[in-house]
């Protein structure tokens, strides 16, 4: 899956060791241009991609990235990694964003005919509904 947005904050590195040695992770917070903007927590695994990528806060990135869960203790886990990280142009990319356009009102023409949203109801003397469907 592919997701294009703007780094609004890097978090700070995590590491350890394991059973197969050391080990790094980053984790980074990107937000689309939509009109309702998004935001994601992705991580990038391994001290040699987070150099590679060397993300920073304020970049314009397209980021390519896989999901997966694991459980830990009864509860389950979603995990966003990233595997491959393009620098876009933040020009471009505010330029292909959506822009929101004004609601736009129309106006009802003076000879075409009102329409009800709902057609009349049908009453029965003998119904003890009185809901209009």
């Amino acid at each position: 899956m592919d997701l294009q947005g703007k780094v609004i904050a890097v978090l700070p590195p995590r590491e350890g060791t394991s059973a197969r040695g050391p080990w790094k992770s980053q984790e980074y917070v990107i937000e689309t241009h939509d009109q309702y903007p998004k935001k994601m927590v992705f991580n990038v695994f391994g001290a040699d991609r987070i150099e590679q990528f060397a993300i920073k806060a304020g970049e314009e990135l397209n980021v390519s990235f896989d999901i997966d869960a694991h459980e830990y203790n009864g509860r389950w886990f979603n995990n966003i990694r990233a595997w491959n990280i393009q620098r876009v142009d933040a020009t471009a990319a505010m330029a292909g964003a959506p822009v929101a356009a004004a609601p736009v009102t129309p106006q009802p023409t003076p000879s075409a005919p009102q329409a009800t949203p709902f057609p009349p109801a049908q009453t029965d003397e003998n119904s003890t509904d009185d809901l209009p469907f």
